[in-house]
């Protein structure tokens, strides 16, 4: 099986992840497993998992992004089309890695019994078909949603125009996701945005939740009094990082709290000024390229944990805070009631007054904290797990193959 990824970053940007464990339990049911991936590259957990490079200019590495590539880093007419798409303002990778997996694929049609899109949906994903390989597709949820709401956020005329630019593909995506076949989602609240939003055909889609990796996240003792967790980009207004932050600085005057969160922010960006703005000062941290152990104990070393996201297709980190016996406090929006249930706390999102309450709630009581700890537990031990996952996903394979060809 083929596993195509556009861009893979290992431990933030739920589609690296999403790519690392699928990958890791279909290997160990015995397949053969081959991810296709752009940069940032993936970390693999199995040497006997391939990992075919599908190099682009990498345009947005971050330490330097939007750079010019030199003249000899162009190898053909796709790279071009990537650096002309970019530099008028648009996002290309998924077009430009599409292509490129379709000329790979091509010269290796043979090598694969089914092919496994990670949310690419660029045009050169239709071509896969027509090679006669059995396609099956994954949408975490559309990011037309990610599109309103950085619209939403943009201040002034020449803001929204290079929003609306940026996000361009997403019409590509739309069209492509109508055309495509199977479709796997990650929650009820996602399948009613892909249908809404992509017009995807209900009975195209089909719900199969993310795992959970609980030999890294898991309940680790004692917690750091006052330790608020949080696992978000922290520049994107769909995360509502500036919610927390907001939450937090209202919070400290009252309360001895602290809030680390895991990411790296732009420099001197959004984020930075608003904590300056607030002087939050030692009580916000940012961590980023920390190891899985790392981010396990940061995890399960909080006394508190909070997902303040406008919007979620899913969330592994909700789960991943579940899974560590943290009390979680998330907001009331997308797939995040249905995959907290009564698990944790739901708060409105972007409402900083609610989610500062309830997190001086939650400092106040460490019976409430307790409870709700537990019961995050209990939930993820119950539903989330990545070998039931790959296994129903194998079965969304078979399928596939059949419908392709029933003799094979």
């Amino acid at each position: 099986m083929a596993l195509l990824s556009y861009r893979s970053k290992p431990h933030c940007g739920g589609q690296g992840v999403y790519l690392r464990h699928l990958s890791r339990e279909l290997a160990d049911l015995g397949h053969t497993v081959e991810v296709l991936s752009g940069q940032p590259y993936p970390e693999l957990d199995r040497d006997e998992i391939t990992l075919t490079r599908i190099p682009s200019l990498d345009l947005y590495r971050d330490e330097d992004p939007f750079r010019t590539p030199a003249l000899a880093e162009f190898r053909d007419w796709i790279d071009v089309l990537e650096f002309a798409h970019m530099r008028t303002g648009g996002f290309p990778e998924p077009l430009t890695f599409s292509l490129r997996v379709l000329r790979a694929l091509r010269a290796r049609r043979h090598d694969f019994d089914v092919v496994h899109d990670n949310q690419v949906l660029g045009l050169g994903n239709l071509g896969i078909t027509r090679l006669g390989l059995p396609l099956v597709t994954s949408i975490h949820h559309p990011i037309s949603v990610d599109r309103r709401i950085e619209l939403e956020a943009a201040r002034g005329l020449k803001q929204k125009l290079g929003k609306r630019r940026w996000y361009g593909f997403v019409a590509m995506q739309s069209q492509v996701a109508r055309r495509i076949g199977p479709v796997l989602t990650v929650s009820g609240s996602s399948k009613t945005d892909i249908v809404k939003d992509f017009k995807v055909r209900p009975r195209d889609i089909e719900i199969l939740p993310l795992g959970v990796d609980t030999r890294v996240f898991h309940p680790r003792g004692d917690r750091v009094p006052g330790r608020i967790v949080a696992m978000a980009s922290a520049d994107a207004p769909i995360k509502g990082v500036d919610v927390l932050l907001r939450a937090v600085a209202k919070v400290a005057t009252e309360r001895d709290v602290h809030v680390i969160v895991v990411s790296r922010p732009q420099k001197d960006g959004p984020t930075e000024r608003l904590a300056r703005e607030l002087a939050l000062g030692e009580r916000v941290r940012f961590v980023s390229g920390i190891s899985d152990e790392e981010l396990g104990a940061l995890m399960a070393s909080a006394e508190t944990a909070v997902v303040p996201s406008r919007y979620e297709g899913f969330s592994l980190p909700a789960v991943e805070h579940m899974a560590s016996g943290t009390p979680l406090v998330a907001s009331r929006a997308g797939a995040l009631p249905e995959v907290v249930g009564d698990a944790g706390v739901l708060v409105p999102p972007g409402d900083a007054e609610e989610l500062a309450a309830t997190l001086r709630r939650l400092h106040d009581s460490a019976e409430e904290r307790a409870r709700v700890g537990a019961a995050g537990l209990a939930r993820v031990q119950e539903r989330f797990a990545w070998p039931a996952v790959a296994q129903a996903t194998v079965e969304h394979y078979r399928a596939a193959i059949e419908r392709r060809s029933p003799r094979r």
